[in-house]
């Protein structure tokens, strides 16, 4: 399903010199690996190869955990979890804090095991320590303040007193993906200890070491090491013993996967929060700037070859400006850099596996055979690397097509032109999923009027997803299909955590007394209700 790399494709394409040839200059430490994987869960004796997208050679054996090991590590994870919670909020603080500073420390490190497994560019690498620094810097300086104790209003003024708190749940799930392992590993972890709980999480099986790594330095930062609890193995098999186990699941991943994580959690009445996949649109309104909306569009669609949940698939363009602009995101999409290796200095990587090389084969494949035109790319380069495909931009996708409605995930965009505002914001909203947005205009204020009327989670104003993301205050997830939950803010924090209320009542006791019967005491009550309304108490 590849096709052959022509002979006069531009030569920044290959791998310019040896330094861009991992095989050449890099060897993945295994006495590394080695300690790394001693912090699985594992007492079945069996093991599975991992291998680097970037070359397909072996990377590491992975000792895979049985269902008695799924139960021993939640065991010690609930044993930590009641000692963990009566551990202060500013204590919890301290150790993030640490943890911030230990992961900007070894960031090289992460950035490397990162691009190994995954094979994705360099620059979207440093994506993920920079996402883990930023969330265990938030939760660091806030959870106290999302977390502390608050006053209510009581039922009766003076008399009732009312304090709200906030419970760890205990021990939490985490179904941790593959396209950002370091990231999504930690970002969701992090603020469920700093709730008070215990985390017992599945990393994907391609990028279990990224995610060992995180555990590692969660351990160097102070956290107890049976607090975090990793287990590795196929999805089918240790998801539902987690599901059967955890007093919280929070996954990501598909949507097919995700109702099915859904259905379990609902049997047992226990929460999760599930971002899920994404088709997402990005809007180009006719008084954009095009130089800055064609820098995003390459970053909203390209980053880690698409592999990304809240990347673009679907671009709305105004016919005003669509020609200009189609011409120059050609032309910046055609001088990508596009090979394997762990410098610097690359815009674009592999895709992660056979998998992705197929369905992004596909959906190309059969756009073309239905009349679409392909403006750059469209093609697998096996010479690069096992898995990568060419930055991909299609025009003329119609709903017949696969990638009109299914997400790809991978670095395909398809561009459509617009003339009505209202009708571009109709056909972004077409389709079950409700991830990320994007709009770019000079009139910022219209912009944020027409956000409100797109049904996605975030919606980013003249940025591709960044903004929202990397605004750790803000809650991330999404509508429809999308998910449900959030990470990331208050929402992503108290998520972990059973909202409890405390009254204290004070002299008068909810029933006759003071010698009234049942009769006058109702009468006593209706006529504080209509005080109370009058005076403009709640």
């Amino acid at each position: 399903m590849t096709s052959t790399p022509d002979p006069a494709a531009p030569s920044d394409l290959g791998p310019a010199d040896p330094e861009h040839d991992p095989s050449a200059s890099y060897a993945l430490d295994q006495q590394m690996v080695r300690e790394l994987t001693k912090r699985i869960v594992s007492t079945s004796g069996e093991a599975a190869a991992t291998y680097t997208p970037l070359t397909g050679q072996a990377l590491a054996m992975i000792p895979q955990s049985s269902d008695a090991d799924v139960d021993q590590a939640f065991a010690r994870a609930r044993e930590a979890a009641r000692a963990w919670s009566l551990t202060s909020i500013e204590h919890r603080q301290r150790l993030l804090l640490r943890l911030h500073d230990l992961v900007m420390q070894h960031q090289a490190e992460i950035m490397d095991v990162i691009i190994w497994e995954t094979g994705k560019a360099r620059k979207h690498a440093y994506d993920e320590p920079l996402h883990i620094a930023l969330t265990a810097r938030y939760y660091g300086q806030r959870t106290k303040k999302i977390m502390g104790t608050h006053k209510a209003i009581g039922a009766v003024p003076g008399l009732t007193q009312v304090e709200i708190n906030h419970v760890p749940k205990g021990v939490v799930g985490i179904i941790a993906p593959w396209n950002y392992p370091f990231s999504l590993a930690l970002c969701d972890g992090i603020a469920a200890i700093a709730a008070g709980n215990a985390v017992v999480i599945k990393p994907d099986s391609q990028t279990v070491l990224t995610a060992l790594i995180g555990a590692r330095l969660l351990e160097e930062a102070g956290f107890p090491k049976d607090l975090w609890q990793t287990v590795a193995g196929a999805g089918s098999k240790i998801g539902p013993e987690m599901i059967s186990r955890a007093d919280y699941i929070c996954f990501t991943g598909s949507t097919a996967t995700g109702k099915i994580i859904a259905k379990g959690c609902a049997d047992r009445l226990i929460g999760c929060s599930l971002e899920l996949g994404g088709k997402n649109p990005i809007l180009i309104l006719r008084d954009a700037d095009i130089n800055r909306a064609v820098e995003g569009a390459v970053r909203a669609t390209f980053s880690n070859a698409g592999q990304l949940c809240v990347s673009t698939e679907r671009m709305y363009v105004a016919d005003a400006i669509y020609d200009r602009f189609k011409e120059k995101f050609v032309a910046a999409v055609k001088a990508m850099t596009l090979r394997p290796g762990l410098d610097w200095g690359n815009d674009m990587g592999t895709l992660t596996g056979p998998s992705q090389l197929e369905a992004v084969t596909k959906h190309v494949e059969d756009a073309k055979a239905k009349g679409a035109t392909v403006l750059a790319g469209g093609r697998a380069r096996p010479d690069l690397g096992p898995y990568f495909y060419e930055p991909t931009i299609l025009e003329g996708v119609n709903p017949e097509m696969k990638c009109f409605g299914e997400e790809t995930f991978g670095p395909v965009i398809s561009l459509y032109r617009f003339t009505d505002e209202a009708d571009a914001i109709a056909r972004a909203n077409q389709g079950e999923y409700g991830l990320n947005g994007s709009i770019y205009s000079r009139d910022t204020k219209r912009a944020r009027a027409m956000a409100k009327r797109i049904k996605c989670g975030t919606v980013n104003v003249n940025e591709a997803f960044a903004a929202t993301f990397a605004s750790i205050d803000a809650p991330m997830g999404g509508m429809r299909e999308s998910g449900q939950g959030r990470r990331q803010g208050a929402e992503g924090l108290l998520r972990y955590t059973e909202t409890q209320a405390v009254a204290v009542q004070r002299l008068l006791r909810f029933g006759p007394s003071f010698g009234l019967n049942d009769k006058k005491f109702a009468g006593v009550m209706t006529a504080n209700l209509k005080l109370l309304k009058k005076i403009g108490r709640p």
